[in-house]
């Protein structure tokens, strides 16, 4: 599941992928598999490249921003952000799956080309391009977890209660909104930039939940990042995640897509 959720960003497609690999081991001769896992990996990485070609075409006709399935946590463990799962998504297939199976899982590039039916060379080229794209994502800024945890809440209660002065002083200058409704559920349909437009935005929101009703759920990390879970005022689920700088807040990530939020329930 770790493999195909971090290659694909849904849990969905994801679990679909594990019980196809599944349905294969049952079906393959097992006095053959000299390392089941080995087996299993490969198996599932082969099947999520083909899912991605399909994907891609998917995505193109999505409805505003795309975010991946969000993942709630206790504690900060996720090994791959919410930030580098986007800019996993601008790789190809191939740069993806070489970067994951090397720089994440820790395979070796034998078995990074025996996954991916490239040559080891050729894994180690596709490994350094996907590199110099991640360097960008990775978090620049430890967070420690009980005041990314604390942020979180601030954000919440400021952005419930309508208190402007208390969340614009949470923001960076270039704080950026995302939100994934799908076309599903209402959602800004382009990413929202900069410190002025989002306070805006942000006034818009707490003005319609401060008559409609927000209720937290509970405190956490999404995707890696320190976030929540709320219950809306249409019965559904909502993630947000917080990508912090510095003790601000740079990028705010809201998931509304109820599909994407099934398996939080």
């Amino acid at each position: 599941m770790r493999v195909a959720y971090r290659m694909l960003g849904s849990m969905a497609d994801a679990e679909d992928m594990v019980h196809e690999a599944f349905i294969r081991w049952m079906r393959t001769d097992r006095g053959e598999v000299r390392e089941p896992e080995a087996f299993l990996r490969r198996t599932v990485t082969r099947l999520c490249l083909d899912q991605l070609k399909s994907a891609r075409r998917q995505r193109e006709s999505y409805v505003g921003p795309w975010l991946p399935d969000p993942v709630v946590e206790e504690d900060d463990q996720e090994d791959v952000t919410l930030p580098l799962l986007l800019v996993l998504e601008r790789l190809s297939p191939l740069e993806r799956a070489a970067f994951l199976l090397h720089d994440v899982f820790g395979l070796g590039f034998e078995e990074v080309a025996a996954a991916i039916q490239r040559e080891p060379a050729a894994c180690r080229q596709l490994a350094a391009r996907a590199r110099t794209h991640v360097r960008l994502a990775r978090p620049r800024f430890k967070v420690e977890k009980q005041q990314g945890l604390a942020l979180a809440e601030a954000f919440f209660a400021a952005s419930r209660s309508g208190d402007m002065k208390a969340l614009g002083a949470m923001l960076t200058a270039d704080v950026s909104a995302h939100a994934d409704g799908g076309g599903k559920r209402p959602a800004a349909l382009e990413v929202v930039l900069g410190y002025d437009a989002v306070m805006s935005q942000y006034q818009r929101v707490a003005a319609f939940l401060q008559e409609n009703g927000s209720k937290l759920v509970r405190v956490g990390f999404v995707n890696g990042l320190p976030g929540f879970i709320t219950l809306e005022a249409d019965g559904d689920l909502q993630t947000t995640a917080l990508e912090i700088e510095n003790g601000k807040i740079a990028a705010i990530y809201v998931m509304r897509n109820p599909d994407k939020l099934r398996h939080l329930h």
